[in-house]
């Protein structure tokens, strides 16, 4: 009874378009920044921090990136661990190369930098689509991959494409302990997510949706191809090279090509299928499955005291993990923030549901 819009009533546009229109999404919304920002960083123990949440935060604001392009605008893409390799590498150089320059602002323009990669390799979506488009992203994936490790200028002369960095700051404010980490990736992760929630709610989100239900009906209706497709890798990219550099930089410090190597596209794929195509929730939701399942897997038998052989419990880890990723595209293949939203539909008739 407490999830319900009677007397809800919007008397302005602004209203009537906000993110949240009803008020219990608002405070619940609230409560989960306060709940992020406060309590976690207080309560939160180390290992938490490090193993679990600032990698969901990097890896939901990749998948966020990917999610445009593959669920909003329709493009496959299977180069996205070389996007991230652009940002991470490119982030490096900026702040290696240019002396006093800022670490946000190198972060930022390793995005740039995955900007114009994605957007070069995005030119053949304007021809070809589908498989033949995935194969063609996979091609920016391998020339990554390539590029980083016999391209020595772009690894500040490191023969293996080994690189690391120390001693980031913010305003003179070291990003040291954990909790200086996570509060700094969760910057970045609440303003992109808020740029991109804005963005697939006006008019460049919904060129991006027309092209990818029937893009000959897209054009016919007005909506340029070039610019709509274009665009998406762009954003997708940009996003993609940031979640890259902080991958790098904050996540591991030191790092070789094979960080982002095909596995990781493949990763963030099954995070945007698994939480939802075509949502921004769906990145979040699959983002914490990729990260949380394996390590609750990898520790369920210990917990119930059941004596299995660690190579045997990585194997079954495996098998399960898989198993449950057929099962969820089985049972609901919008993923699970189609779940949820099939959840918060059923709150807002009950007890009345038809």
């Amino acid at each position: 009874m407490l999830y319900r819009e009677n007397g809800q009533f919007k008397t302005s546009y602004g209203a009537d378009q906000q993110i949240f229109p009803i008020a219990q999404d608002r405070v619940a919304m609230l409560a989960l920044l306060a709940l992020a920002v406060i309590v976690v960083p207080g309560l939160a123990s180390e290992y938490l921090l490090r193993a679990i949440l600032i990698p969901f935060l990097i890896l939901a604001l990749a998948a966020l990136g990917l999610n445009i392009l593959v669920g909003y605008c329709g493009q496959i893409s299977l180069g996205t661990g070389g996007f991230m390799a652009v940002g991470a590498y490119a982030a490096f150089n900026f702040l290696v190369r240019v002396d006093g320059m800022p670490v946000v602002v190198a972060i930022l323009l390793g995005g740039l930098c995955a900007t114009v990669v994605g957007v070069l390799f995005g030119i053949p979506s304007l021809r070809i689509r589908g498989l033949y488009l995935a194969v063609a992203t996979l091609a920016a994936q391998f020339f990554c991959d390539w590029a980083f490790l016999r391209i020595k200028w772009l690894t500040n002369d490191s023969a293996s494409g080994s690189v690391g960095v120390s001693g980031l700051s913010v305003l003179g404010m070291p990003i040291e302990t954990p909790v200086q980490k996570y509060l700094f990736c969760l910057g970045f992760v609440l303003v992109f997510g808020l740029i991109a929630k804005n963005l697939v709610r006006g008019h460049i989100g919904r060129s991006w949706m027309a092209m990818r239900d029937m893009d000959v009906a897209a054009a016919v209706i007005g909506i340029r191809p070039m610019a709509a497709k274009l665009s998406a890798f762009a954003v997708s990219s940009f996003i993609v090279g940031v979640a890259g550099a902080l991958w790098a930089f904050v996540h591991l410090g030191s790092w070789e090509p094979a960080a982002f190597s095909i596995d990781r596209s493949f990763q963030l794929l099954f995070m945007v299928i698994i939480g939802g195509l075509g949502s921004i929730a769906g990145a979040f939701f699959g983002a914490a499955f990729l990260v949380v399942l394996p390590i609750v897997l990898d520790n369920l038998p210990y917990w119930f005291g059941i004596p299995i052989d660690t190579a045997l419990a990585s194997h079954l880890t495996y098998m399960i993990f898989g198993a449950l990723i057929v099962f969820f595209l089985i049972v609901e293949p919008h993923g699970l923030a189609r779940l949820w939203q099939i959840a918060k539909e059923k709150l807002r008739l009950w007890p009345f549901p038809h």
